[in-house]
Parts: C-alpha cells; structure tokens; sequence
C-alpha cells in the first residue's frame, strides 16, 4: 500500500474496499505516522482491528487545522457514514462544551448540548479530562470564582436564606455568595468575563506561571508534581488549537477528498518527496512598466489561506520602454522568503511561478539569495504547460487533471490579488495627477 500522498499533519483518514465503499474513518495527529501503523504486523492498531487491512484498497483523507477539529470531523463522519469497522462510535455520545450560563449570577458549567439563548458556550473540547483538571486547579487557587451550586436565583428573586445556611460552599468560603449579597451584581460581572477571556484564549500569563512551575519542580526532583503543570500546559494546547469545522455540508466528504485528492494528484504528476499540502503562487502585474506591483497567494490543502497573502510595490525600477518581469519576479519571491525566513515560518511545500522558463529562472536566482531549497515550477498560459527546473523539457497535463486544475486555481487568483492591488494604485494615482 502506497502511503506517501499522506501528508505528516492532522486530519481524519477514510479506508475503502475495492468497490470504494468506506470501511472506517479514523482521525489523527499525524496522518502519515497513524496510517502506517496499520500496516506493520506487531503494531498494537493492526490488532484492535483484525481483518480490516487485507480489505483496504484505498485510503483517502481530509485535511484538518488540528487535531481537535479532526476528533470532530471524524465524529460527524463516523455518524453520517457508519461504517462496518467504526461500531464502538455507534452511539449518540457528544462532545462537552463549556457553558457560562445566562444569570444574573452567572455559573460555569459542562454540557453536551448548545441551547439557543443558554449563555455563551466554548468548545467543544474532545479530550475532557486535561481540562476537567485544569479547572479544578483553577478553582482551588480562586481563579475561577463564579459559584458553583445549582440553585436557580436572580435579584428579582432572592434565594432562600434556609438554602444559604445549608451551602457548604458559603460556609467554607469557597464561593464569592452573591445568594448572600457579599459580592455586587457589577463586581460578579466582572469575575464572569475574566473567566470568559480566559476560556477564549486568555490564558499566556498563566501558561508562562505553569511553565516556570514545571520547571522549578523538575529542577528540584520532584517530578510528579512537574507532571501535573505539564498536563495543564497541554490542556492550554488543546484549548487553543483552531476548530474551523461545523456540521458537515452534504457534500463535504466529496468536496474535501476532492480537495486533498488533487494534491496528491499534483505530488505524483511533479514526482515530490512528499504532497504540495503548502503551495505559495507569485504574479507581476504593471502598464508600461509603471505601478509595479507584484502578488503572492496560498492554498493549504487546496483551500484559500488568506493569512499568508501578500501584495508588493515593486522596488526595481522599470525601464520607459517597458517592464522587466523577470527582475520583478525575482524581487518579490525573494521579499517573501525573507519574511518567511525572518518570521520564522515553515517555508511552503512548493512555490508557483506565473511565466515560463523566464519567469521560473528568476525565481530560483531568489531561492539561492536566500540560501533555500524547495520544489518551485512555473506555469504558462499558452498551453498550459508546467516547466521544473529537475526536467528539461515542459510537462503537459491532461486539461481535467486534478492537479493541473489546482495550479489554475491559484495562478488566477494571484493574478486577481494583483491586478485588484495595481488598478488600486493606479487609481490613486490618476487622482492625485
């Protein structure tokens, strides 16, 4: 079984039979170190699941922006699919989310159910038990400090001052009682929305306290205790990792193995080590040399990722006759590498050039400026045709190849992103002439 399209990053795999039905969907941190197990005979996967490997023919997988938002995909699939190897996801259990219920007196509680208008929820969080450890800590040292009894009370109606006596909570100081009117509205408020900040992501200054705790304790021996600070630490992580997935659209598993499918498509036709997961596209875009400007977009697993889009005024000076756009390509792929250099940012799987053996010759003078290697190729508009520095001459794809279809998209949209940037310019340009 070849696993090398598999990329080394989160997502949920899907193993089909020879007549492509699916067989069982799995999630994973790392798809290729997950998929792999399968198929090495002592591996502890390969036995909880006999039988399941001398059946797969094929396996597809859809890519995710963390493990936790791969726990949930695969959920939704397992429900929605129920295939034949899944049978211990069978049943309806959900995943809990956090809950700052909607009170006058707001308390913070787990639940398994999203109730519209029931206060502002965080999560869903797969993995519970970190987290439930976490907060528990958190009570104990009065960060979090919202109460914690169930008894249903507002200001327009009081709690009764039998119940109060009774609290365990009120009477070993453990709860800030604003049953007993110790602690305003306003003031309780306040303690509410450090504990929603904080459950939205507001959590660095305590993160730097637990990382200075685990090591002090490490320093000193004392390992189970570091153990604990480091569990909460990975409980952070788990908060902070992005969730981008909803409930699953009808065609979502089509669309998404459609997406990974055409890097893989693209990984096998260009003949890489490892899938373009990370692709970065470059175009110029000027009138008679003047309003240079250049572009570069990114798609991550064949998806737009507009975080890492970037519009340059061209610095090289352009000549009255006309541009030079090898000069400017040359420019703003090495700018970009710089950045990502600068940044520290992992460099993208492959970079494509808009242009033909011009074009592509000037983008690795910049590759070799900033002292990197990575697969770059360019794609020109005539016939479509992929040149690579590794081949000597052009590869032509079919028209309808997966691959050659994803390059197409991001060769337009970097020529969009430019073209929108040079008519802004030269806009601004005429107005001000």
């Amino acid at each position: 079984m070849d696993l090398s399209h598999l990329p080394d990053s989160p997502g949920v795999y899907l193993m089909r039979d020879a007549a492509g039905a699916v067989l069982y969907v799995g999630k994973a941190k790392s798809l290729k170190k997950r998929v792999s197990q399968y198929f090495h005979g002592n591996s502890d996967t390969r036995r909880k699941i006999p039988n399941l490997v001398a059946l797969i023919r094929r396996i597809d997988y859809v890519a995710s922006a963390s493990e936790r938002e791969a726990l949930l995909t695969e959920r939704q699939l397992i429900h929605k699919l129920q295939p034949f190897f899944n049978e211990m996801w069978k049943d309806s259990k959900s995943y809990p989310y956090l809950q700052i219920t909607k009170e006058d007196f707001p308390r913070l509680v787990y639940t398994r159910r999203k109730v519209r208008g029931g206060g502002t929820y965080f999560g869903p969080y797969p993995k519970a038990e970190p987290l439930k450890k976490l907060l528990a800590h958190l009570w104990r040292i009065k960060f979090l400090n919202l109460r914690r009894c169930r008894w249903d009370f507002s200001l327009a109606r009081p709690l009764d001052e039998k119940k109060i006596k009774a609290c365990l909570y009120f009477h070993t100081g453990q709860c800030t009682a604003p049953c007993a009117g110790r602690i305003s509205k306003a003031d309780y408020g306040a303690l509410a929305d450090r504990v929603a900040h904080f459950l939205a992501g507001d959590f660095e200054k305590l993160r730097g306290a637990f990382e200075a705790k685990m090591k002090a304790s490490s320093t000193a021996l004392r390992y189970e205790e570091a153990s604990v600070y480091r569990d909460f630490l990975a409980a952070f992580d788990h908060m902070a990792e992005r969730v981008m997935i909803g409930k699953l659209e009808p065609d979502f598993l089509e669309h998404a193995v459609g997406r990974t499918g055409a890097v893989t498509a693209l990984k096998q036709a260009l003949g890489l080590p490892r899938p373009p997961a990370h692709i970065e596209a470059f175009d110029t875009s000027s009138l008679f040399g003047r309003q240079a400007v250049g572009s570069s977009v990114c798609f991550v697993n064949g998806e737009k990722n507009t975080a890492h889009y970037r519009r340059y005024k061209i610095n090289f000076k352009n000549l009255p006759e006309g541009s030079n756009d090898f000069a400017m390509m040359e420019e703003i792929v090495g700018r970009r590498l710089a950045q990502v250099k600068r940044r520290g940012e992992e460099l993208p799987d492959l970079l494509l050039i808009d242009g033909g053996p011009g074009q592509l010759a000037a983008a690795m003078k910049a590759l070799a400026a900033q002292g990197v290697k990575l697969p770059v190729i360019s794609l020109a508009k005539r016939l479509e045709e992929i040149y690579s520095p590794r081949h000597a001459r052009p590869l032509l794809l079919d028209r309808a190849h997966p691959g050659l279809r994803l390059l197409q998209a991001l060769r337009d949209e970097a020529h969009r992103f430019g073209v929108t940037y040079h008519r802004k310019l030269r806009g601004k340009s005429e107005l001000e002439g």
